[in-house]
């Protein structure tokens, strides 16, 4: 009885995650509609994404704090009902300031989920079911990623955008009746260590976090890792596929599902492979962020439109970035004892978010300039200022990538570690599995 609680616990969390990856990657589908319903320029459009991810990224942390004390069924039937809130607003929005106040709704509610159904994870499951098990959460949240690229996109197209964001705050209003009927923050019998301190309690919470180098290494790989692909879902992927690319909306959907099928099919890879060499997990994140920007460099350069094919391989290299970045709270799970468990997690959130955000308003503002200076010939989002604009990502995933190699090493020589190369670890496994 004790382990169909669990699964129905996890399974009511997984769905409100759901729900919030699709109003957090809804706006992304409607953006030439927002463009036209607001009268809008690319920056100012790009500034509902980026204050949306400027609100999450700021609560990482409170919120992270705020699970460990207040429980995650409190945190997550509370983000439900913002995002219920945030989306009518933005239904009824008819100017750029009413609809921003509707993001930042949307922001603030998605903000409290992920990190508290994560911290349900060591008070319901085994340890060692912990890491496969935070993969099949960020795996069947992607989900919602689908249900934005298909039912809402079809519904936003058919009917008309009041409807369509409506039918969103319905579904949130959903999911926070279940989280209230059937979630529970641990089992019973299990207590609850009390983290009700001050200011003084929370400041050394935090500290100590910070402290531990599995923490910061987490909020690097956090970092680097999924940027690329919150940016393309959230805001520049589809009007790039149809705008630059010149594929039609069918397609355009068609590839952001691969995007999101890639997601959920690498994630259990990800998390046997951290639960099997859980010293190489940084050699991973570093693998993976290489992946993503060699494919950005081919088709970047590729001379004219990329062809189908190639833009699958980015699609699909940039689903591993979201997979790969839950490695990043492993470390912080790993590092810190449970009760400081949450304020770790949402440490290490930041990262991403912070990252894309400001991806995503850099490749805005340099769309606008190349536009006001002629460069893009009256085309807001052709393919050769969008090449231009979407290059200024190298950035970030070079100084990602940097901070993660200098972190693990620190890392490594505070615990005493020094592993030998992935590749002859691999291949030693290999010759034995063939024996």
């Amino acid at each position: 009885m004790r382990a169909l609680r669990s699964w129905l616990v996890w399974g009511v969390g997984v769905f409100a995650y759901l729900v919030a990856v699709t109003q957090r990657t809804s706006f992304g589908i409607a953006g030439l509609e927002a463009t036209e319903r607001f009268h809008a320029s690319a920056a100012a459009i790009s500034a509902f994404s980026v204050l949306q991810l400027l609100v999450y990224a700021g609560l990482q942390i409170p919120v992270g704090v705020l699970v460990d004390r207040l429980g995650p069924r409190a945190m997550v039937a509370g983000g439900a009902l913002l995002m219920c809130l945030g989306q009518a607003q933005l239904a009824a929005a008819d100017s750029v300031a009413a609809g921003v106040l509707g993001r930042v709704l949307v922001g603030a509610g998605d903000a409290a989920t992920f990190i508290s159904v994560l911290r349900l994870l060591p008070a319901w499951f085994q340890p060692r079911q912990v890491p496969l098990l935070t993969q099949f959460t960020g795996m069947v949240g992607q989900l919602g990623q689908l249900v934005s690229v298909i039912p809402f996109a079809w519904l936003l197209h058919s009917t008309a955008w009041t409807p369509a964001f409506l039918s969103l705050a319905a579904l949130s209003a959903l999911a926070c009746v279940l989280v209230v009927l059937f979630l529970k923050d641990a089992p019973e019998g299990r207590a609850r260590r009390d983290n009700t301190g001050g200011v003084k309690e929370i400041s050394r919470a935090l500290a100590e976090s910070w402290k531990e180098p599995g923490t910061r290494l987490g909020l690097w790989s956090h970092f680097t890792t999924p940027f690329a692909g919150t940016v393309f879902a959230l805001a520049w992927g589809y009007p790039f596929l149809i705008s630059a690319q010149g594929l039609t909306q069918g397609t355009a959907s068609a590839i952001m599902s691969l995007y999101v099928l890639v997601a959920m099919v690498s994630g259990p890879f990800f998390g046997r492979f951290v639960s099997r060499y859980p010293v190489r997990r940084s050699s991973m994140v570093l693998l993976v962020s290489f992946l993503t920007g060699v494919a950005w460099s081919v088709v970047l350069l590729w001379p004219g439109q990329a062809p189908l094919w190639l833009l699958a391989v980015l699609v699909v290299v940039m689903g591993l970035g979201g997979p790969a970045s839950m490695i990043g709270f492993d470390f912080a799970r790993t590092s810190n004892p449970v009760e400081r468990i949450g304020t770790a997690t949402g440490i290490v959130n930041v990262g991403g978010f912070v990252a894309a955000l400001m991806s995503m308003y850099v490749i805005g503002l340099v769309l606008d300039l190349l536009n006001a200076s002629g460069f893009s010939q009256g085309r807001l989002y052709g393919l050769a200022p969008f090449r231009i604009a979407l290059a200024s990502q190298f950035l970030f995933l070079l100084v990602g990538t940097v901070a993660v190699a200098i972190v693990r090493r620190r890392a490594r020589r505070e615990a005493g570690i020094s592993p030998r190369p992935l590749a002859k670890v691999l291949w030693e496994r290999s010759r034995q599995g063939r024996r």
